[in-house]
């Protein structure tokens, strides 16, 4: 565990950013999140264990099925991709998927 000097919250080793605050231990700075939060396809979701307000991580696309050798390429057209927006808690490390508001 290390300390964020900005709040003195107990950040895991494993992560850059304070979870309270977003200190990035790594710009030696406070992260700025306004482009997330004016995007309006964002979810603004809590962690049902901490209470700690959830981080977007992206658009992750998934491949259900198996692939064929050479003719992976050529069967693509015939598997089932899914699509999911993943949310991160910097705290716990718990994952949660969403399906896309488009």
């Amino acid at each position: 565990m290390k300390k964020c000097p900005n709040c003195n919250s107990e950040v895991e080793d494993l992560f850059d950013l304070c979870w309270n605050c977003n200190y990035s231990f790594t710009e030696n700075k406070i992260v700025e999140f306004e482009d997330l939060e004016k995007n309006e396809k964002i979810k603004k979701i809590d962690c049902l264990r901490c209470k700690v307000p959830l981080t977007y991580s992206g658009n992750f696309k998934f491949h259900e099925g198996t692939r064929f050798g050479i003719f992976g390429n050529l069967l693509e057209a015939f598997t089932n991709r899914e699509s999911f927006d993943l949310y991160l808690c910097p705290k716990c490390g718990k994952v949660e998927f969403f399906s896309p508001l488009i």
